[in-house]
């Protein structure tokens, strides 16, 4: 029997092209989850240069290493500076349609 070697899965070192990550990021975009996209915005540090990302953000490497941990709890300003930083821009935008405003018949 061969011997298998298992290695733990690494999304950052599958994110080779930026087209990749855009798509990456869309697709978590659409979960709605601060936790999964946060751990997709470290993904992504990591399948770049996190010293450079840093430099970019204007946070220290610890504090980038902090803020993108899953222990992390980063201000909106820090992942703004990281979501800039990598290129990207943050949207609101609506999940549906609006909803159409209720009448109570005119009162």
């Amino acid at each position: 029997m061969e011997n298998v070697i298992f290695r733990r899965y690494d999304t950052a070192e599958h994110l080779r092209t930026e087209e990749e990550i855009a798509a990456y990021l869309e697709a978590v975009a659409e979960e709605n989850d601060p936790v999964l996209t946060m751990a997709a915005l470290n993904d992504v540090a990591r399948a770049r240069n996190i010293s450079q990302l840093a430099r970019d953000a204007e946070l220290s490497r610890e504090g980038l290493y902090k803020a993108l941990s899953p222990d992390g709890n980063p201000s909106f300003a820090t992942v703004t500076k990281i979501a800039n930083a990598l290129g990207f821009k943050l949207v609101l935008q609506p999940r549906t349609a609006p909803a159409t405003p209720k009448t109570d018949g005119g009162l």
